[in-house]
């Protein structure tokens, strides 16, 4: 019996089997289904995550790691709220989360030189996503792995302001999420939130 071939997914440009693909494509149904018309604030992380309950608009399960730090950032509570509810108001805030790559990393794919390749790779089809469909009014980098990408992910690249911690990316993915969820609230509270 033969392996099918491993194709290579235009999400995140890693070797994906069919199964990776069908994955990422209902991933990105999900997200579409709650992108506000008007984008007030883009979310950036680096790379989306394993889990789906981390995965902030996944139909299944709570809301977990990064996705609940999101929210809480945002200032959308999920007490006692269906996830569809939790999502609606998500979406009416203007807020979108998005990644650089769309999927998560392939085993064997963890050391920094080769999470920063595959990061500056995917950057030139970000930044044409973030001006010409998402158009938002602000993108609040909160991934430490594009750490290395600041100097690409300017409000002249982006084509509208960039919200950082102190010239450094939010850490909702390093030690102390919570910390830094609560100043990215801050800081969104300072510019008007979502706003459209």
């Amino acid at each position: 019996m033969t392996t099918p071939p491993l194709l290579v997914c235009d999400g995140c440009g890693q070797p994906a089997s069919p199964e990776d693909v069908t994955k990422r494509l209902q991933r990105l149904e999900w997200m579409t289904r709650y992108r506000p018309v008007h984008v007030g604030t883009v979310f950036l992380g680096a790379v989306s995550p394993r889990l789906d309950s981390d995965f902030l608009y996944s139909e299944t399960g709570e809301f977990d790691g990064e996705a609940a730090r999101v929210l809480a950032a945002a200032g959308v509570s999920s007490a006692g709220k269906s996830k569809e509810i939790v999502l609606s108001e998500f979406q009416r805030g203007g807020f979108l989360l998005a990644y650089v790559l769309e999927c998560p990393l392939n085993d064997g794919v963890g050391d920094p030189a080769s999470v920063e390749g595959l990061l500056r790779s995917r950057l030139a089809l970000l930044l044409a996503r973030i001006r010409r469909s998402y158009r938002p009014k602000r993108v609040a980098i909160v991934s430490t792995l594009l750490s290395p990408l600041l100097t690409s992910l300017t409000e002249k690249e982006l084509g509208c302001a960039v919200l950082l911690d102190d010239g450094k990316p939010f850490a909702l993915d390093g030690a102390g999420p919570e910390e830094a969820s609560a100043r990215l609230g801050r800081a969104l509270g300072s510019v008007g939130a979502g706003g459209r």
